[in-house]
């Protein structure tokens, strides 16, 4: 009688090991630390003579942290780093649109900001 033998065919991929999920939690967990200080050093309490350096920075930098913390979301816990590169893609071509849509308007908006009030 011949053994069943599980082997893993050619277009599978190894799923990671719970060291490297709990990695990534750490390292998201990080990220959301660096978010709150970030927010408590620029308006909480804490904020001193440093907030008004950084305040026109506050939201970009918000912006990046977020981002790396939804890439690791989506490569890690989503499977996207595993599946299809086709799938990847179809699921980051739409983001990228909207990512460069909206800092245009932001662009826009700024100039529209600033061409009001010069006059």
């Amino acid at each position: 009688m011949d053994a069943h033998v599980s082997t893993a065919h050619p277009s599978e991929h190894s799923h990671p090991s719970a060291a490297v999920y709990a990695k990534v939690g750490l390292v998201l967990f990080v990220l959301t630390a660096m978010e709150v200080g970030l927010y408590e050093i620029t308006y909480g309490d804490h904020a001193g003579a440093f907030a008004e350096d950084i305040k026109p920075f506050f939201v970009p930098m918000l912006l990046l942290l977020s981002a790396a913390k939804f890439a690791l979301v989506a490569m890690f816990y989503m499977h996207l780093r595993q599946d299809s590169k086709l799938f990847s893609g179809i699921f980051v071509f739409p983001l990228t649109i909207a990512a460069v849509i909206i800092i245009g308007l932001m662009l826009l908006m700024s100039y529209h900001m600033a061409f009001a009030r010069s006059g």
